[in-house]
């Protein structure tokens, strides 16, 4: 029964994962559209965002071989929305 568990979390992992991509993609494509049609300059104000993590990569040089580790979030609300929806369809599977 452990298998089937941990398949369900990995599932849901890549199911919020995939709802965060598309939900970014689809909320930039709306502001990209925003942009251009003044009708909907509400949507800019959705397609703001919150970066943190590593600027620049921690580079680790070992003559051989170079290793660079780097890792940056973004959080917009498009992204969250996204998320949500992932979680439904999750919830419905």
């Amino acid at each position: 029964m452990k298998g089937a568990k941990s398949n369900n979390i990995f599932l849901l992992v890549i199911i919020i994962l995939a709802g965060i991509v598309v939900g970014g993609f689809i909320g930039e494509q709306l502001v990209r559209l925003a942009d251009s049609v003044s009708a909907l300059s509400f949507l800019r104000h959705l397609g703001y965002y919150h970066t943190f993590g590593l600027e620049t990569p921690v580079a680790l040089d070992l003559s051989v071989l170079k290793l660079q580790f780097g890792l940056t979030i973004r959080f917009s609300i498009f992204g969250v929305l996204g998320m949500i929806a992932a979680l439904v369809i999750y919830r419905k599977l």
